[in-house]
């Protein structure tokens, strides 16, 4: 009885983690599929054998699939998870981060300041954000892009829609530039190389930034500069600050709502004020709060710290990304001044 049940135990555990990996399956069986390739054949000029061999033989993402089936996550800032942003700040904002991210400003110097002078979006900034989205090019991600996208393309999940729109942006960006799309490794989404673009945001904004007739997002110069292009479209301007801390009072803050989807003029904003006292930024101003253990963190964004939200749509992930930058230039300035 005892090794009867052990057996049935480890069949249930092989069933249950094995639906967390990949599997292979032909979606030419899918009409919606077969749709897809129409629609690719007739308004993109695909081969339909080459798409038909490609589609016979996909193996399902089930982890990728799993985020998006799962109840969507609250937004972290609309959430009243206490500590919240100390959880968030102590994995994205480590001593390692920093200094790894100081070595790549000092790496590519010449390349950010070249992105600066076109684009006006300082090197600390776009250094960060290779930071946070592949560790300076160390985790630009493992899975094969083509089959994550059509897994959450055609397996049911929240966003079909989404990805179906990123497969084809994918299948007719490496159709320009002859590559084999079950080559390419990414993110569980998809996302590509350093900066981790969706397939759709190459044709809009990533760039050939050293002109060697190729976009290779894989290599820090084009990545740099396709950053940059990305903030700069996004309405980034070098003039004026991205945010600081205010103060307020008590130590939770439920006042005005908070985030960057809400914008308020400072003479509203009663019993609020910079701690920075050569703040100046004349426009309404969003409200960000961290939730820390024992109190709310408040501050103003600017239009810069909404730009960074373009890139992703987390207020506490724009708010890691200016805290990282300022640390990776203080940084870099501490160890240039060592080394003269």
């Amino acid at each position: 009885m005892k090794n009867h049940n052990l057996l049935k135990t480890l069949i249930l555990l092989l069933i249950c983690t094995s639906s967390l990996f990949a599997y292979n399956k032909n979606y030419l069986y899918d009409k919606n599929v077969k749709d897809f390739i129409d629609l690719l054949v007739k308004n993109d000029n695909f081969d339909k054998k080459n798409l038909q061999s490609l589609f016979s033989n996909v193996k399902v993402q089930k982890s990728s699939l799993n985020y998006y089936t799962k109840a969507k996550k609250k937004d972290f800032e609309a959430s009243n998870y206490s500590g919240s942003w100390d959880r968030y700040q102590e994995k994205l904002l480590n001593k390692k981060r920093v200094v790894l991210g100081a070595e790549f400003m000092k790496k590519n110097l010449k390349t950010l300041y070249k992105a600066y002078d076109k684009y006006g979006v300082q090197p600390e900034y776009i250094t960060a954000i290779i930071g946070i989205e592949s560790y300076y090019g160390k985790h630009m991600g493992n899975y094969p892009v083509f089959d994550t996208l059509v897994t959450l393309a055609f397996e049911k999940n929240r966003r079909n829609i989404f990805f179906k729109n990123e497969l084809r942006a994918f299948l007719k960006l490496v159709k320009k530039d002859n590559k084999n799309p079950k080559k390419i490794h990414g993110s569980f989404a998809g996302a590509i190389g350093l900066a981790q673009f969706m397939p759709s945001n190459f044709k809009k904004l990533a760039i050939d930034f050293n002109k060697d007739g190729k976009i290779k997002l894989d290599e820090d110069i084009d990545a740099i500069g396709s950053i940059a292009n990305y903030f700069y479209k996004s309405g980034w301007n070098k003039k004026i600050p991205v945010a600081t801390r205010v103060s307020y009072r008590g130590k939770r803050f439920n006042k005005f709502k908070t985030g960057f989807k809400y914008k308020y003029k400072r003479s509203l904003l009663k019993g609020i004020k910079p701690k920075d006292k050569n703040f100046y930024y004349p426009k309404k101003v969003h409200l960000i709060k961290l939730d820390r253990y024992n109190s709310d963190e408040l501050w103003y964004g600017t239009k810069n710290f909404y730009v960074i939200t373009r890139y992703n749509r987390s207020t506490y992930y724009a708010m890691a990304i200016h805290l990282l930058a300022k640390e990776i230039k203080k940084l870099y300035k501490k160890n240039k001044n060592k080394s003269t």
